[in-house]
Protein backbone atom coordinates (compact mmCIF):
# COMPACT_ATOMS: atom_id res chain seq x y z
CA UNK A 1 0.00 0.00 0.00
CA UNK A 2 1.22 3.51 -0.83
CA UNK A 3 0.02 7.04 -0.21
CA UNK A 4 -0.20 8.83 -3.54
CA UNK A 5 1.58 12.19 -3.34
CA UNK A 6 1.31 15.24 -5.56
CA UNK A 7 4.01 15.65 -8.15
CA UNK A 8 5.83 18.83 -9.21
CA UNK A 9 5.62 20.41 -5.75
CA UNK A 10 8.11 22.97 -4.48
CA UNK A 11 7.85 21.59 -0.96
CA UNK A 12 7.80 18.06 0.36
CA UNK A 13 6.49 19.25 3.74
CA UNK A 14 4.87 22.33 5.22
CA UNK A 15 4.51 22.96 8.97
CA UNK A 16 2.57 25.79 10.63
CA UNK A 17 4.15 26.48 14.00
CA UNK A 18 4.86 28.86 16.87
CA UNK A 19 8.62 28.98 17.28
CA UNK A 20 10.33 29.52 20.63
CA UNK A 21 13.35 28.69 22.69
CA UNK A 22 14.18 26.02 25.23
CA UNK A 23 16.38 26.81 28.23
CA UNK A 24 18.11 23.73 29.67
CA UNK A 25 20.61 23.35 32.54
CA UNK A 26 23.91 21.71 31.68
CA UNK A 27 25.05 18.30 32.94
CA UNK A 28 21.53 16.98 33.52
CA UNK A 29 20.95 19.20 36.56
CA UNK A 30 17.54 20.47 37.74
CA UNK A 31 16.52 24.00 36.79
CA UNK A 32 16.12 25.34 40.31
CA UNK A 33 19.66 24.44 41.40
CA UNK A 34 21.50 25.50 38.22
CA UNK A 35 23.27 28.69 37.20
CA UNK A 36 24.47 27.64 33.74
CA UNK A 37 22.04 26.98 30.89
CA UNK A 38 22.02 26.20 27.17
CA UNK A 39 19.49 27.81 24.84
CA UNK A 40 17.99 25.88 21.92
CA UNK A 41 15.46 26.86 19.26
CA UNK A 42 12.43 24.58 19.28
CA UNK A 43 8.83 23.86 18.36
CA UNK A 44 7.03 20.53 18.11
CA UNK A 45 6.12 21.02 14.46
CA UNK A 46 9.55 22.11 13.24
CA UNK A 47 10.93 19.17 15.24
CA UNK A 48 8.81 16.86 13.08
CA UNK A 49 10.09 18.42 9.86
CA UNK A 50 13.80 18.36 10.74
CA UNK A 51 14.59 14.81 9.65
CA UNK A 52 13.21 15.59 6.18
CA UNK A 53 15.12 18.87 5.87
CA UNK A 54 18.41 17.37 7.09
CA UNK A 55 18.04 14.49 4.65
CA UNK A 56 17.55 16.81 1.70
CA UNK A 57 13.81 17.26 1.23
CA UNK A 58 12.46 20.82 0.82
CA UNK A 59 10.56 22.02 3.91
CA UNK A 60 8.69 25.24 4.59
CA UNK A 61 7.65 26.73 7.95
CA UNK A 62 4.70 29.09 8.40
CA UNK A 63 5.05 31.14 11.58
CA UNK A 64 5.16 34.59 13.17
CA UNK A 65 8.13 36.60 14.44
CA UNK A 66 8.45 39.47 16.86
CA UNK A 67 9.77 42.31 14.73
CA UNK A 68 13.31 43.34 15.65
CA UNK A 69 13.67 40.68 18.36
CA UNK A 70 17.12 39.10 18.79
CA UNK A 71 15.33 35.84 19.68
CA UNK A 72 13.51 36.03 16.34
CA UNK A 73 16.88 36.45 14.63
CA UNK A 74 18.19 33.39 16.48
CA UNK A 75 15.17 31.39 15.31
CA UNK A 76 15.55 32.53 11.69
CA UNK A 77 19.23 31.57 11.69
CA UNK A 78 18.42 28.20 13.24
CA UNK A 79 15.76 27.41 10.63
CA UNK A 80 18.17 28.39 7.87
CA UNK A 81 20.78 26.12 9.45
CA UNK A 82 18.24 23.31 9.34
CA UNK A 83 17.78 23.94 5.61
CA UNK A 84 14.18 25.14 6.07
CA UNK A 85 12.43 27.94 4.20
CA UNK A 86 10.10 30.09 6.28
CA UNK A 87 7.28 32.54 5.64
CA UNK A 88 6.11 34.71 8.51
CA UNK A 89 4.37 37.87 9.54
CA UNK A 90 6.53 40.26 11.57
CA UNK A 91 4.54 41.47 14.60
CA UNK A 92 5.51 44.60 16.54
CA UNK A 93 6.51 43.78 20.09
CA UNK A 94 4.25 46.51 21.45
CA UNK A 95 6.53 47.52 24.29
CA UNK A 96 8.19 45.53 27.09
CA UNK A 97 4.86 43.95 28.11
CA UNK A 98 3.93 42.96 24.56
CA UNK A 99 4.65 39.95 22.40
CA UNK A 100 7.54 37.53 22.64
CA UNK A 101 8.47 34.02 21.56
CA UNK A 102 7.47 31.17 23.87
CA UNK A 103 9.98 29.87 26.41
CA UNK A 104 10.25 26.21 27.37
CA UNK A 105 12.26 25.73 30.58
CA UNK A 106 13.20 22.07 30.95
CA UNK A 107 15.85 19.84 32.44
CA UNK A 108 16.67 16.41 31.06
CA UNK A 109 16.44 14.49 34.31
CA UNK A 110 18.93 11.77 35.07
CA UNK A 111 18.73 8.32 36.63
CA UNK A 112 15.97 8.10 39.22
CA UNK A 113 15.14 11.81 38.89
CA UNK A 114 12.68 12.47 36.10
CA UNK A 115 12.76 15.61 33.93
CA UNK A 116 10.59 18.60 34.74
CA UNK A 117 9.19 21.01 32.17
CA UNK A 118 7.86 24.51 32.77
CA UNK A 119 6.18 26.26 29.82
CA UNK A 120 6.16 30.05 29.86
CA UNK A 121 3.86 31.11 27.01
CA UNK A 122 2.66 34.52 28.25
CA UNK A 123 2.50 36.98 25.35
CA UNK A 124 3.32 34.24 22.85
CA UNK A 125 3.46 35.78 19.38
CA UNK A 126 2.40 32.47 17.82
CA UNK A 127 -1.09 33.01 19.25
CA UNK A 128 -1.56 35.69 16.57
CA UNK A 129 -1.13 33.27 13.64
CA UNK A 130 -3.90 34.31 11.26
CA UNK A 131 -5.02 32.74 8.01
CA UNK A 132 -5.35 36.21 6.44
CA UNK A 133 -1.59 36.71 6.70
CA UNK A 134 -0.83 33.88 4.23
CA UNK A 135 -1.82 33.26 0.61
CA UNK A 136 -2.92 29.65 0.87
CA UNK A 137 -3.87 29.45 -2.81
CA UNK A 138 -0.32 30.40 -3.74
CA UNK A 139 1.27 28.10 -1.16
CA UNK A 140 -0.81 25.03 -1.96
CA UNK A 141 -1.88 25.78 -5.53
CA UNK A 142 1.11 27.42 -7.23
CA UNK A 143 4.08 26.36 -5.05
CA UNK A 144 2.62 22.97 -4.14
CA UNK A 145 3.06 20.88 -1.00
CA UNK A 146 3.12 17.08 -0.73
CA UNK A 147 2.37 16.77 3.02
CA UNK A 148 1.22 19.40 5.50
CA UNK A 149 1.78 18.46 9.13
CA UNK A 150 -0.63 19.97 11.64
CA UNK A 151 -0.39 19.78 15.41
CA UNK A 152 -3.08 20.07 18.05
CA UNK A 153 -0.72 22.35 19.97
CA UNK A 154 -1.10 25.04 17.31
CA UNK A 155 -4.78 24.35 16.66
CA UNK A 156 -5.51 24.96 20.37
CA UNK A 157 -3.27 27.96 21.03
CA UNK A 158 -5.98 30.56 20.40
CA UNK A 159 -9.22 31.02 18.47
CA UNK A 160 -7.17 32.57 15.65
CA UNK A 161 -4.78 29.63 15.41
CA UNK A 162 -7.68 27.17 15.50
CA UNK A 163 -9.21 28.85 12.45
CA UNK A 164 -5.74 29.06 10.89
CA UNK A 165 -5.17 25.30 11.13
CA UNK A 166 -8.68 24.51 9.96
CA UNK A 167 -8.32 26.69 6.86
CA UNK A 168 -4.91 25.19 6.11
CA UNK A 169 -6.44 21.71 6.28
CA UNK A 170 -9.26 22.76 3.96
CA UNK A 171 -6.84 24.33 1.47
CA UNK A 172 -4.63 21.24 1.57
CA UNK A 173 -7.63 19.03 0.86
CA UNK A 174 -8.68 21.30 -2.03
CA UNK A 175 -5.29 21.06 -3.73
CA UNK A 176 -4.58 17.38 -3.08
CA UNK A 177 -1.95 17.84 -0.37
CA UNK A 178 -1.83 14.99 2.13
CA UNK A 179 -2.66 15.99 5.71
CA UNK A 180 -0.83 14.68 8.78
CA UNK A 181 -2.44 15.52 12.13
CA UNK A 182 -0.80 14.88 15.52
CA UNK A 183 -3.51 15.51 18.12
CA UNK A 184 -1.15 16.62 20.93
CA UNK A 185 -3.75 17.31 23.62
CA UNK A 186 -2.84 19.87 26.30
CA UNK A 187 -5.41 20.22 29.08
CA UNK A 188 -4.49 23.83 29.88
CA UNK A 189 -5.11 24.86 26.24
CA UNK A 190 -8.55 23.21 26.23
CA UNK A 191 -9.87 24.66 29.50
CA UNK A 192 -13.27 26.32 28.93
CA UNK A 193 -12.92 25.76 25.15
CA UNK A 194 -13.89 22.08 24.93
CA UNK A 195 -16.80 22.41 22.46
CA UNK A 196 -14.98 24.88 20.19
CA UNK A 197 -11.84 22.78 19.96
CA UNK A 198 -13.64 19.44 19.72
CA UNK A 199 -15.39 20.68 16.58
CA UNK A 200 -12.15 21.95 15.02
CA UNK A 201 -10.23 18.78 15.83
CA UNK A 202 -13.02 16.55 14.55
CA UNK A 203 -13.12 18.33 11.18
CA UNK A 204 -9.36 18.21 10.72
CA UNK A 205 -9.25 14.53 11.73
CA UNK A 206 -12.09 13.74 9.33
CA UNK A 207 -10.09 14.96 6.31
CA UNK A 208 -6.62 13.86 7.46
CA UNK A 209 -4.63 11.15 5.72
CA UNK A 210 -2.34 10.38 8.67
CA UNK A 211 -3.62 10.58 12.26
CA UNK A 212 -1.28 10.32 15.24
CA UNK A 213 -1.94 10.38 18.98
CA UNK A 214 -1.61 8.53 22.25
CA UNK A 215 -4.47 7.09 24.26
CA UNK A 216 -5.20 10.40 26.03
CA UNK A 217 -5.10 12.34 22.74
CA UNK A 218 -7.69 10.09 21.08
CA UNK A 219 -9.94 10.13 24.13
CA UNK A 220 -9.76 13.81 25.03
CA UNK A 221 -9.52 15.36 21.55
CA UNK A 222 -11.86 13.07 19.63
CA UNK A 223 -13.97 11.42 22.32
CA UNK A 224 -12.80 7.91 21.40
CA UNK A 225 -13.00 5.08 23.92
CA UNK A 226 -9.54 4.37 25.28
CA UNK A 227 -7.66 1.08 25.47
CA UNK A 228 -8.80 -1.61 27.84
CA UNK A 229 -6.62 -2.27 30.84
CA UNK A 230 -3.81 -4.64 29.97
CA UNK A 231 -0.94 -6.19 31.84
CA UNK A 232 1.89 -4.35 33.52
CA UNK A 233 4.19 -4.49 30.49
CA UNK A 234 3.77 -2.48 27.31
CA UNK A 235 3.91 -5.64 25.23
CA UNK A 236 0.83 -6.93 27.08
CA UNK A 237 -1.11 -3.80 26.12
CA UNK A 238 -0.56 -3.88 22.37
CA UNK A 239 -3.84 -5.67 21.59
CA UNK A 240 -5.81 -3.16 23.66
CA UNK A 241 -4.12 -0.30 21.82
CA UNK A 242 -5.10 -1.92 18.53
CA UNK A 243 -8.66 -1.98 19.80
CA UNK A 244 -8.49 1.74 20.52
CA UNK A 245 -7.16 2.48 17.03
CA UNK A 246 -9.98 0.38 15.56
CA UNK A 247 -12.41 2.62 17.47
CA UNK A 248 -10.73 5.66 15.93
CA UNK A 249 -10.98 4.11 12.44
CA UNK A 250 -14.72 3.58 12.86
CA UNK A 251 -15.29 7.19 13.92
CA UNK A 252 -12.81 8.73 11.47
CA UNK A 253 -12.49 6.43 8.44
CA UNK A 254 -10.76 8.84 6.04
CA UNK A 255 -7.13 8.49 7.22
CA UNK A 256 -4.94 5.87 5.56
CA UNK A 257 -2.54 5.71 8.51
CA UNK A 258 -3.20 5.70 12.28
CA UNK A 259 -0.23 5.59 14.63
CA UNK A 260 0.75 5.76 18.28
CA UNK A 261 4.00 5.36 20.17
CA UNK A 262 4.51 3.14 23.21
CA UNK A 263 6.78 4.18 26.05
CA UNK A 264 7.58 2.69 29.43
CA UNK A 265 9.97 4.65 31.63
CA UNK A 266 12.35 2.45 33.62
CA UNK A 267 14.28 5.54 34.73
CA UNK A 268 15.15 8.88 33.12
CA UNK A 269 17.88 7.29 30.99
CA UNK A 270 16.35 3.91 30.23
CA UNK A 271 13.05 3.52 28.40
CA UNK A 272 11.20 0.81 26.57
CA UNK A 273 10.18 2.31 23.22
CA UNK A 274 7.71 0.84 20.74
CA UNK A 275 5.11 1.85 18.17
CA UNK A 276 1.89 0.71 16.53
CA UNK A 277 0.79 1.74 13.05
CA UNK A 278 -2.29 0.73 11.08
CA UNK A 279 -1.83 1.29 7.34
CA UNK A 280 -4.99 0.37 5.47
CA UNK A 281 -6.00 -3.06 6.75
CA UNK A 282 -2.47 -4.00 7.87
CA UNK A 283 -0.90 -3.67 11.30
CA UNK A 284 2.77 -2.85 11.75
CA UNK A 285 4.05 -3.16 15.32
CA UNK A 286 7.43 -2.40 16.82
CA UNK A 287 7.58 -4.42 20.03
CA UNK A 288 8.96 -2.27 22.88
CA UNK A 289 12.76 -2.28 22.85
CA UNK A 290 15.18 -0.81 25.34
CA UNK A 291 16.71 2.55 24.42
CA UNK A 292 19.19 4.68 26.35
CA UNK A 293 17.95 8.25 26.77
CA UNK A 294 19.99 11.42 27.11
CA UNK A 295 16.97 13.74 26.77
CA UNK A 296 13.48 12.39 26.12
CA UNK A 297 11.90 15.62 24.84
CA UNK A 298 11.21 15.45 21.11
CA UNK A 299 11.18 11.66 20.80
CA UNK A 300 7.50 11.54 19.84
CA UNK A 301 7.96 14.30 17.26
CA UNK A 302 10.96 12.38 15.94
CA UNK A 303 8.78 9.30 15.45
CA UNK A 304 6.22 11.28 13.43
CA UNK A 305 8.95 13.00 11.42
CA UNK A 306 10.66 9.73 10.55
CA UNK A 307 7.37 8.14 9.55
CA UNK A 308 6.48 11.08 7.29
CA UNK A 309 9.93 11.05 5.69
CA UNK A 310 9.47 7.37 4.85
CA UNK A 311 6.05 8.15 3.33
CA UNK A 312 7.58 10.96 1.26
CA UNK A 313 10.25 8.53 0.02
CA UNK A 314 7.50 6.09 -1.10
CA UNK A 315 8.94 3.22 0.93
CA UNK A 316 6.83 0.24 1.91
CA UNK A 317 4.60 0.76 4.99
CA UNK A 318 6.65 -1.62 7.14
CA UNK A 319 9.54 0.84 6.82
CA UNK A 320 7.38 3.83 7.76
CA UNK A 321 7.00 2.70 11.37
CA UNK A 322 10.56 1.34 11.56
CA UNK A 323 12.16 4.58 10.39
CA UNK A 324 9.84 6.55 12.66
CA UNK A 325 10.77 4.43 15.67
CA UNK A 326 14.48 4.73 14.94
CA UNK A 327 14.36 8.48 14.33
CA UNK A 328 12.51 8.96 17.61
CA UNK A 329 15.21 6.90 19.34
CA UNK A 330 17.88 9.07 17.66
CA UNK A 331 16.31 12.27 19.00
CA UNK A 332 16.50 10.96 22.58
CA UNK A 333 20.29 10.79 22.20
CA UNK A 334 20.54 14.48 21.29
CA UNK A 335 20.33 17.67 23.33
CA UNK A 336 18.28 19.37 20.63
CA UNK A 337 14.58 18.50 20.53
CA UNK A 338 14.88 17.55 16.87
CA UNK A 339 16.65 15.05 14.69
CA UNK A 340 19.93 16.01 13.00
CA UNK A 341 20.85 12.81 11.13
CA UNK A 342 24.08 12.63 9.18
CA UNK A 343 22.34 10.39 6.65
CA UNK A 344 19.65 7.72 6.38
CA UNK A 345 22.14 5.02 7.34
CA UNK A 346 22.65 6.58 10.78
CA UNK A 347 18.94 6.11 11.51
CA UNK A 348 18.78 2.62 10.01
CA UNK A 349 21.76 1.62 12.16
CA UNK A 350 19.71 2.49 15.25
CA UNK A 351 16.88 0.30 13.97
CA UNK A 352 19.36 -2.55 13.41
CA UNK A 353 20.83 -2.13 16.90
CA UNK A 354 24.25 -1.38 15.46
CA UNK A 355 26.08 1.17 17.64
CA UNK A 356 29.57 0.20 16.53
CA UNK A 357 32.08 2.82 15.43
CA UNK A 358 31.75 3.73 11.75
CA UNK A 359 35.03 4.84 10.23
Amino acid sequence: MKIELRKDCKYAMLVPTSMGIRITPVNGQPVHSSDTFKVYVTSAESNVASVSSYLGLPVKVLTTFVKGSPIARMIKDNLAGRHMDYEAKEVDQGGPWGYRHQINIADTGTGSRGPRVHNDRAGEVGRTLNVNDFDLDRIFGKEGVQIVHLSGLIAALSPETGTFCLEIARAAKKYGTRISFDLNHRASFWKNREKELADIFAEIASISDILVGNEEDFQLCLGIEGPEAGGNDLADKIESFKGMINNVKKAFPNPVVYATTLRQVVDANNHLWGAIMAAGDDWHVVEPRKITVLDRIGGGDGFVGGMLYAVLKSWEPEKWVQFGWANGALVTTLLTDYSEPADEDQIWSIWQGNARVKR
